[in-house]
C-alpha cells in the first residue's frame, strides 16, 4: 500500500511539474567527464538519454542516487544512457561525491554552469529525459520519494519507441 501511495504521489507531483513540449529538441553540447574524454549529447542520438543535474552540497541529489543506479543498471542494455551532470566548481569534490555515492554511470562536469544554463536550471536535482531523436520528453525538478517510479515508466515506454 505504501509503495501504491508513494508512486501515485510521484505521478500527481509530476503532472504538477511544467513539461517539456515533446517536439523541443535538447540542446546540444559537450562536457568533459570524470574520467577525461569529452561526452557530445548529440551524439547519443538512438538511445534515450536521462539528464541528472546534481551537486555534492544538494541532499536530494544524494538521496536520489542509489535509485539512478538501478535505472542505469536496468536499463543500460536496452538503449539507455544515463549521465549525472555535477555543477559543482571544484571536480575533485565532485569526483570524491561520485565515488563516496557509488554512482556507476558516467559523471560530466559542468563547473562553469553553461549547460545548466542552456537547459534553464532552476532547481536541484533536475532530470531531463531525451528521446532517441533526441528531443526532450520529460522535465523534472527537484526530488521526492517515489519519484524513481515515474521515471522507469518514462524511460520504459520510451525504450520501447
Amino acid at each position: 500500500m505504501k509503495t501504491f501511495i508513494a508512486l501515485a504521489a510521484a505521478i500527481l507531483l509530476n503532472a504538477l511539474v511544467p513539461q517539456a513540449q515533446a517536439a523541443n529538441p535538447a540542446p546540444d553540447f559537450t562536457l568533459k567527464t570524470l574520467g577525461g574524454p569529452n561526452l557530445r549529447l548529440n551524439e547519443q542520438r538512438g538511445q534515450v538519454v536521462l539528464l541528472n543535474f546534481w551537486a555534492t552540497w544538494c541532499a536530494p541529489c544524494k538521496q536520489e542516487m542509489p535509485h539512478l543506479n538501478r535505472l542505469h543498471d536496468k536499463y543500460r542494455d536496452a538503449g539507455f544512457l544515463l549521465l549525472g551532470i555535477n555543477v559543482d566548481d571544484d571536480p575533485a569534490k565532485a569526483a570524491a561525491d561520485a565515488a563516496k555515492l557509488g554512482i556507476k554511470f558516467p559523471v560530466l562536469l559542468d563547473g562553469a554552469k553553461s549547460v545548466s544554463k542552456l537547459y534553464g536550471l532552476d532547481a536541484m536535482p533536475t532530470t531531463v529525459v531525451i528521446d532517441r531523436d533526441g528531443r526532450v520528453r520529460h522535465v523534472h525538478q527537484g526530488y521526492r520519494n517515489g519519484l524513481e517510479a515515474v521515471y522507469d515508466q518514462q524511460i520504459r515506454a520510451l525504450v520501447k519507441e
